[in-house]
C-alpha cells in the first residue's frame, strides 16, 4: 500500500463564498466578460478572508460554460487580475451546469488528500457575451486558404467565399445529439411524470418569495457584493404569485396538448459569477475561522437521453441525480429524513418536481418541502451555469452554520449531457 492511500482523509471545512449579484442575460451585465465577473467574486473573498498575502490560498479552480477562445486559461487570468496572490496555481474545469460544483470537488478531494490546505473554487458564465463562431463553410475555406503555397492558390480559394459564408455560427441551447433545447428535454419529463402546471408554479412563486425574504433579514450580506449598479439578483421578483405565474403562456412543449412549461417557472438565461473559500480544519484553526460546514460526500451520474427510456421519465435529459443521490446515500448509510436541508438547483420547476418523485419511486422518504431551497435557487436567482455550483454550497453551508447545531444538508445539480453533481454538507 502507497503512503498516499494508508492516509486518512482529511476533513473539508467550507468557510464562506462570495459572489456577485446574477443578472438577466443582456442586462447590467452586457458587456462584463466571465473575468471581469469572476475577478470581482474572488476579490470580494479574498477581502472578506484576508486572503492577500503569498501563500494564502493553495490554489484556484474554476470554469465557465460559454467560453471565448480568450478564456482558454480563465481560471489563471482570473487569478493574474486579482488582488489573490499572482503564485497562486490555478485551472480550469468544465461539466455544464454542474461546474460550478465539481469545481468545488475537485479542490476538496485535494485537501482532503494532505496535497493542499486551502482552495478557492468557482465558476462564471455570461450568457449576454456569448463567443460566435465563424460560418463553418468559410472557416474550411480559410483554413484551405492558409495551407496554400502559392499566392495563387491561396486566391482562389479565397474566390470561393460567397455572403452566405459570412453568416456568423450562433450557440444555441440544444442538445448536439438530439437538437432539443434543455427546456424541451424538460418538458418532455414533465410530461412523463404528470407534473402539473399549478404545482411548477408554486414552486416558482416560492423560490422568489423565499429570496426575497432571505435579502429582507440579511442573509446575503457576506455572500454577495455590488456590481456593476445592482446589489440584489436581478432577476427576483418578490412578489411573485401563483397567480401572476398563472397568467403567462407557455413556451416549451408546444407539440403537445396541454404544455404547462412558461418563462416564470423556468430558469431565464443570466449573467454572474460566485466563488467558495474551503479549507483543512488545520488551516482555518490557525486562522482562528469558524468552518461554516463540512463537505462529507459527493457523487456524479450520467442518464442515457438518446436511447434510454426517455418517453417514460426515467433517463430524462436532467434526471441524473434521480440515481446519483440515492447512491450517494446508500453509501452514506444516510436516508432523506436525516437531512435538515435540501437543495435541489431549479433548472426547471418541472425538473425538480420530477426529481423528487423520482427519489421517492426509488424508496427515498419524501422531501420536507420546509426544507426544500428555503433561500430561494435558480429560478428566482438565476443560473449563470458555471457559478451555481458555487452558489447553492456557499449558500447551504451559511444556512447550517445560522442554525447554531449540528446539521446536514443535500445538493442535487442537473446538467446539460444527462449529468448530474450531488453532495452532502454537514455541521457538526
Amino acid at each position: 500500500m502507497s503512503p498516499l492511500a494508508a492516509q486518512p482523509a482529511r476533513r473539508v471545512a467550507v468557510l464562506g463564498g462570495a459572489r456577485v449579484p446574477f443578472a438577466r442575460s443582456d442586462g447590467p451585465y452586457a458587456t462584463a466578460s466571465n473575468q471581469e465577473m469572476l475577478t470581482a467574486a474572488l476579490d470580494a473573498l479574498v477581502e472578506r478572508h484576508g486572503l492577500q498575502e503569498p501563500g494564502a490560498v493553495g490554489e484556484f479552480v474554476a470554469g465557465a460554460v460559454l467560453k471565448h477562445s480568450r478564456d482558454f486559461n480563465l481560471a489563471r487570468e482570473t487569478v493574474l487580475g486579482s488582488a489573490l496572490d499572482p503564485r497562486t496555481p490555478a485551472y480550469d474545469i468544465q461539466q455544464a451546469c454542474g461546474t460550478g460544483l465539481q469545481a468545488v470537488i475537485a479542490a476538496a478531494n485535494k485537501i482532503a488528500l494532505g496535497q493542499t490546505e486551502s482552495a478557492v473554487a468557482g465558476g462564471a458564465d455570461t450568457a449576454s457575451d456569448a463567443p460566435l463562431g465563424v460560418n463553418d463553410r468559410l472557416r474550411r475555406i480559410l483554413l484551405e486558404a492558409r495551407r496554400a503555397k502559392t499566392a495563387g492558390a491561396r486566391l482562389k480559394a479565397l474566390a470561393r467565399i460567397r455572403p452566405g459564408h459570412l453568416v456568423p455560427d450562433i450557440p444555441r441551447n440544444a442538445e448536439p445529439r438530439t437538437g432539443l433545447s434543455m427546456g424541451e428535454h424538460a418538458a418532455v419529463t414533465a410530461r412523463a411524470w404528470g407534473i402539473t402546471r399549478e404545482d411548477q408554479d408554486a414552486l416558482a412563486a416560492a423560490s422568489h418569495q423565499r429570496l426575497a425574504a432571505a435579502y429582507e433579514r440579511g442573509f446575503f450580506q457576506d455572500l454577495v457584493v455590488p456590481f456593476r449598479g445592482l446589489a440584489r439578483d436581478q432577476n427576483l421578483r418578490p412578489g411573485s404569485t401563483v397567480e401572476k405565474l398563472a397568467a403567462l403562456r407557455p413556451v416549451f412543449g408546444l407539440d403537445a396538448p396541454d404544455p404547462t412549461m412558461t418563462a416564470g417557472n423556468s430558469t431565464p438565461l443570466t449573467d454572474g459569477a460566485a466563488t467558495v473559500l474551503l479549507a483543512s480544519e488545520e488551516w482555518a484553526r490557525a486562522r482562528g475561522v469558524e468552518p461554516l460546514a463540512y463537505l462529507t460526500a459527493y457523487e456524479t451520474a450520467a442518464v442515457d437521453f438518446v436511447g434510454g427510456d426517455v418517453a417514460g421519465g426515467e433517463d430524462g435529459l436532467l434526471m441524473a441525480p434521480a440515481y446519483a443521490v440515492p447512491r450517494m446515500l446508500e453509501r452514506a448509510g444516510l436516508g432523506m429524513g436525516d437531512f435538515d436541508l435540501v437543495e435541489i438547483h431549479e433548472a426547471f420547476a418541472s425538473q425538480v418536481l420530477a426529481t423528487l418523485a423520482a427519489w421517492e419511486k426509488r424508496g427515498l422518504e419524501p422531501v420536507d418541502r420546509a426544507r426544500l431551497n428555503v433561500a430561494g435557487s435558480s429560478l428566482a436567482t438565476g443560473h449563470p451555469f458555471a457559478a451555481t455550483g458555487a452558489r447553492i454550497v456557499a449558500t447551504l453551508a451559511t444556512l447550517l452554520a445560522e442554525r447554531e447545531g449540528p446539521g446536514r444538508g443535500l445538493i442535487s445539480v442537473c446538467a446539460a449531457g444527462g449529468q448530474g453533481v450531488t453532495a452532502i454538507l454537514e455541521r457538526t
